[in-house]
Parts: C-alpha cells; sequence; structure tokens
C-alpha cells in the first residue's frame, strides 16, 4: 500500500456516527451494530483511516439491517493514519500497524464472537483491512470473507483461500490494478472447492466503497452496488437463520 492512491480522498473521522456504539470486542474499541443475539456476524476491517469514518459506519449500519451483528474493530488503537501528519508517512505508519498484529487482533475477534454464540462468521477487508481478511480466509475462522479494493495482497494469499470470496476492485486502481485482480481469478477458477465472486467496477478508484463523494450521485451509487454485492454474498454463504 503506497503512492498517493492509498490516502486520497481521506473521511473526516466522526466518534459519534452511526447507529450503533463502541464497546470492547476481543480486548479492541469496536463499533457494534445489530442485533446482538443474532447467530451471524460479520466484522468489518477498515483502510488505514480507521473505524470512525461516517462512510464506514454506515456501511456497517447496512449490513446490520439485515439482520447481521456487525463488529467494526479499531485495529489501529487510536492511531490511524492522517495525512495531516506530516512527520508520519504512509510507510511509517504501516511500519508500526503491520497486516501481522492485525491478524493476530482478529483472531481475538473471532474467538470473542465465538464465545457469545455466533456460529457463522463473515470478515470484509477495506485497503488494508483486506490483507488480514484473506489471512483469515481459512474455516476454522471464517465461513465467508471479502476483499475491497484490496491492498498488500498476493497471488500466494490467494492461493491459501479456503472459504467463499469475494473480491471488488476498481478499474482505476494502482495499488491492486485490474491485471493482478485478473491473476486472482484465474487462481480462484481452478480451486473448484472454493465458491467465488470477482468483480472489477468501472470507471472508479481506489477507496471508492467507502471514500466516496456523498454529493456526487454516480459515486454514490457505485459504491451502493458494491454494498449490496458484499451484503448478498454474506447473505448467500453467512446467515445460519435460513
Amino acid at each position: 500500500m503506497s503512492g498517493p492512491q492509498c490516502c486520497s480522498n481521506p473521511p473526516v473521522l466522526d466518534p459519534a456516527s452511526g447507529a450503533g456504539h463502541v464497546e470492547k470486542v476481543g480486548g479492541l474499541n469496536s463499533y457494534v451494530t445489530g442485533p446482538s443475539d443474532s447467530n451471524s456476524a460479520i466484522f468489518l476491517i477498515s483502510d488505514a483511516f480507521g473505524y470512525e469514518a461516517p462512510s464506514f459506519r454506515k456501511l456497517a449500519d447496512k449490513i446490520a439491517a439485515a439482520g447481521f451483528y456487525v463488529v467494526v474493530p479499531d485495529f489501529f488503537y487510536g492511531d490511524p493514519y492522517s495525512p495531516d501528519n506530516a512527520e508520519k508517512t504512509i510507510h511509517v505508519w504501516l511500519q508500526e500497524h503491520g497486516t501481522d498484529k492485525g491478524f493476530d487482533d482478529a483472531k481475538a475477534v473471532v474467538q470473542a464472537l465465538k464465545s457469545k454464540g455466533v456460529s457463522a462468521i463473515g470478515a470484509a477487508g477495506f485497503c488494508w483491512g483486506a490483507k488480514v481478511v484473506v489471512q483469515l480466509a481459512k474455516p476454522e475462522f471464517i465461513q465467508a470473507a471479502g476483499l475491497l479494493h484490496p491492498s498488500l495482497v498476493t497471488v500466494d494469499d490467494i492461493r491459501e483461500v479456503k472459504v467463499p470470496i469475494s473480491i471488488l476492485a476498481a478499474e482505476n486502481d494502482q495499488i491492486s490494478p485490474p491485471a493482478l485482480v485478473k491473476q486472482f481469478e484465474e487462481i480462484l477458477t481452478a480451486k473448484a472447492e472454493v465458491d467465488y465472486h470477482v468483480k472489477i467496477f468501472p470507471k472508479v478508484a481506489h477507496g471508492w466503497t467507502v471514500r466516496y463523494n456523498v454529493e456526487d450521485e454516480t459515486a454514490v451509487e457505485c459504491a451502493d452496488e458494491a454494498h449490496g454485492n458484499l451484503l448478498d454474498w454474506f447473505t448467500k454463504h453467512v446467515n445460519n437463520n435460513k
């Protein structure tokens, strides 16, 4: 995850945004929304801007409205990336917030969800978060995965995927360009045992699902389409209430 594209259109963070509330889950402060007694949970892993982005929480609320218990942990411990901090470039920030630590934290979240009676879990990762989710994409952790404009994800990561996975990518993405996403798709096509969905959205750029201009009708429509695809995927693969 490098270059200006991953850091464009930074959100204005708002800790009071969303219909849910913040509580500890797996040791992490987490925005939670939706029915807490649901046996189907989704957890969302943010991009570098963190869990207080209003559009991100709005997506969490949208997924919760479909009956899922949704958890959005703060994997950055109150230190999301800020373009205004000239001393902490994205490269420095990434050194302090590695995805391996994110993976360890994510496993603790999974365990916490299971301990409260959740029996089906899905996880979606955005940019930075996609690397963590692809590491979780084994049956002992989650039942389905979603990667949205992923960063840091490699073909070797995709080869290791063992659960249904949806990859929603952008046509104008220098970080995970369409050529790389096509490689992901080729690998998944050869894995007959894994259900998959790969879609490259035309005319959108990296970050379009959560860092869109709410006053741009086309941008909102593109984000909504991706949100609908993600929700359909989780409804298909992470729903024990059927």
